[in-house]
């Protein structure tokens, strides 16, 4: 692996890593059974400030491929991760989740002509195994609402991650822009679900605004924009075998910061997930390229951009 593509590879995963502090957060910083207004407020304001710091619009089509991608990558994706997580015994969410790998595996063949390999199914199996041994606690009644949900955000975000793939962006449009162009529309399509089922936003205090503060710009803004950043230089199966960082993050801050012990099967669970991931980023015979020049150049002004945003996130504080 080369110094770039380890550079890329790292970045990309520091998305996956972020995105294991979500359990955290939310139970120790955030108001109690109020997913859907997390879930907007994770997205929304993020993605208002990035179109304010960009001040760049959808132009022509990609007004509606804003909106397919802000859906599949957050406006569906996060209801019904939520649905899941509180339907589903355990960490069961997490391990229906998993399947993530095989989801892109099979929806790149389709639309990218990336073909799967048996090495690459054989690591799907090996993540989801590992993920199980993780996260799966005693078993609770089988919930079908619970797992068709946990697959239809596994398939959501998977369907994102092909379909970002295959669009690219625009010309002189960076993964900043388009960052906040999704994070915007799948805010904009929970805010009315969240306030129908949930009704009025709760009362917050200091500790839920750091939380939200957080969630939106590090958990969020900065993690899209290195996810989709990542979508755009590597080929989606390697960056979807990043997702089991997720749960291996989120099993380490138990242990570090709430005192949940880790058994044996757990750490070879962590082993076995780990292993695959590294394996998920073996590099192609063939050298993914973006679907066209565009998805891969940066503007001067944009990287003047992600650098004030960078900076003011490193003073601030389900997936």
């Amino acid at each position: 692996m080369n110094q770039n593509r380890l550079v890329t590879v790292g970045l990309t995963a520091l998305a996956s890593v972020s995105w294991g502090s979500t359990y955290f957060v939310t139970t120790q910083f955030l108001p109690a059974d109020r997913p859907l207004f997390t879930g907007m407020m994770r997205a929304l304001p993020a993605g208002l400030a990035l179109i304010a710091l960009t001040r760049r619009l959808p132009r022509g089509d990609w007004w509606w491929k804003a909106v397919v991608l802000g859906a599949l990558n957050i406006g569906a994706f996060f209801p019904l991760l939520f649905l899941s997580a509180y339907r589903l015994p355990g960490g069961m969410a997490a391990v229906v989740g998993s399947v993530g790998p095989l989801w892109v595996a099979g929806l790149a063949a389709l639309f990218l002509g990336e073909k799967p390999t048996l090495r690459s199914l054989l690591t799907g199996i090996a993540a989801a195994l590992g993920v199980s041994l993780v996260v799966l606690k005693a078993a609770g009644a089988f919930d079908a609402i619970g797992v068709i949900a946990a697959l239809g955000s596994s398939a959501s975000m998977s369907a994102g991650t092909v379909f970002t793939k295959r669009w690219g962006r625009p010309e002189g449009v960076g993964p900043l822009v388009l960052t906040g162009w999704q994070l915007a529309a799948g805010g904009l399509l929970i805010a009315p679900v969240a306030f129908f089922v949930e009704g009025a936003p709760p009362a917050l205090d200091g500790r839920n605004l750091a939380g939200y503060v957080y969630l939106a710009l590090v958990n969020t803004a900065v993690a899209y924009w290195l996810w989709f950043r990542g979508i755009g230089r590597m080929t989606a199966t390697s960056v979807t075998f990043l997702g089991p960082l997720s749960p291996l993050t989120a099993a380490v801050i138990g242990w570090a910061a709430l005192g949940q012990a880790l058994a044996p099967v757990q750490l070879l669970g962590m082993a076995i997930a780990f292993g695959a991931t590294l394996a998920g980023q073996a590099a192609p015979k063939k050298p993914a390229e973006a679907a066209d020049t565009s998805a891969r150049s940066f503007s001067s002004a944009e990287d003047k951009s992600l650098k004030l945003s960078m900076d003011v996130t490193s003073r601030s504080v389900r997936r």
